[in-house]
């Protein structure tokens, strides 16, 4: 299994907002794709900004670039991140779980 980690950055007035976007669209286009197993989302507000990090866990690597892409180390970005994030993390990071 392979864990795929993003984060990204808000401001403190888009924060809920963003919440309530990632819930309606970021959760069901992962849980649709065939070999994704599980996500969690974590979220925080520090100096009035919104800090978020994305755990997705995935079969293997074939599974991630038919998600993302074969340039699988690019972060993927809906279009309504423009609305809410304040800069664009270009690339994830990749574990092997093993526990």
């Amino acid at each position: 299994m392979i864990a795929r980690i993003w984060q990204g950055k808000t401001s403190a007035k888009n924060f809920d907002d963003y919440t309530a976007f990632l819930k309606k669209v970021a959760v069901p286009d992962y849980n649709k794709t065939d070999g994704f197993v599980s996500l969690t989302f974590l979220k925080r507000l520090e100096n009035n900004e919104g800090h978020f990090t994305l755990i997705t866990f995935w079969e293997n690597l074939a599974v991630i670039k038919n998600f993302a892409g074969e340039d699988f180390e690019k972060a993927k970005y809906y279009p309504e991140d423009d609305n809410y994030l304040l800069e664009f993390e270009e690339k994830v990071v990749h574990y092997d779980v093993f526990a």
